[in-house]
């Protein structure tokens, strides 16, 4: 080997060394914000960063990057049982079956899931547009109460943009979302009321996938001091998730993006009973 194509050699061993570092250094701080975001979400949030560092890498190559150290994140499903439906309410008709869904303010979802504190339970409701997959709303307390899925529905009615739409709420059968306390504020609202048809969590699978990344990819699985952490823990991870995180089904756009401009299509899959549901 002369003595040019040494020097050359080692100059491109520093210079991929120092790449690496850059390219971790980027890394670092949107997984300290979004620990399980993924290959292809942070591959198009580093383009500009690449450019200013002069970093040529393509997506394959980027995603070696990660596998090589120990960089890709494992996808994981789990789920908590927060429904009680053995009530006497009326429980309203599924809505969603063979809707279409065109637009944002459609279609909101709600859910209940389950925080761990560590001296006791807490509870997260969400309400999210299942177009754009916008969280609107949100409330988390040490109890299910009614009060508790109203706040958060408040709070999504008070975040409309597009107020002149039709609106349907749709939820499990839960005894929270049955009853005529919570009946009588969303028909106040003249908002819809639909719900599953049965228990499984798959038969409102946006909710349950946004539960999944708010617990998996913002922290909140993990058994949080007391509550007033997991409240300023839960409103970081939402403000992050409607304005940073990136969705496949989104066109790699965000949900405020998605909900602000209503370009892309909307994707949905069906499941055994041909309920039309978001992915």
């Amino acid at each position: 080997m002369s003595k040019q194509a040494y020097y050359k050699r080692i100059n491109k061993q520093k210079t991929q060394e120092s790449q690496a570092h850059i390219i971790k250094e980027l890394i670092t701080p949107i997984r300290q914000k979004m620990a399980r975001y993924g290959a292809k979400k942070l591959y198009l949030d580093l383009q500009d960063d690449f450019l200013k560092n002069d970093i040529k890498i393509g997506r394959d190559k980027f995603f070696y990057f990660l596998k090589y150290h120990n960089l890709l994140i494992k996808k994981t499903k789990l789920y908590h049982i927060t429904t009680d439906s053995k009530h006497g309410f009326y429980k309203s008709k599924d809505l969603l079956i063979n809707l279409e869904i065109k637009h944002a303010e459609q279609v909101f979802v709600s859910d209940i899931t389950y925080i761990k504190l560590a001296s006791q339970h807490a509870y997260l409701a969400l309400v999210t547009d299942v177009y754009s997959k916008k969280i609107m709303g949100y409330k988390i307390d040490t109890n299910m109460r009614v009060q508790l899925v109203k706040d958060a529905l408040k709070m999504a009615v008070k975040n409309r943009i597009y107020n002149n739409e039709n609106l349907i709420h749709h939820s499990d059968r839960g005894i929270q979302y049955c009853c005529p306390d919570f009946a009588e504020f969303a028909k106040s609202k003249n908002i819809i009321l639909s719900t599953t048809q049965n228990s499984s969590p798959y038969e409102n699978a946006v909710v349950e996938r946004i539960n999944g990344i708010l617990k998996h990819e913002f922290g909140l699985n993990k058994t949080i001091p007391n509550l007033k952490t997991a409240e300023k823990m839960v409103k970081q991870a939402i403000e992050i998730y409607n304005n940073e995180r990136r969705h496949c089904s989104l066109e790699m756009k965000t949900p405020q993006y998605a909900h602000q401009n209503q370009t892309h299509k909307y994707k949905s899959y069906k499941n055994k009973k041909n309920t039309t549901l978001a992915t």
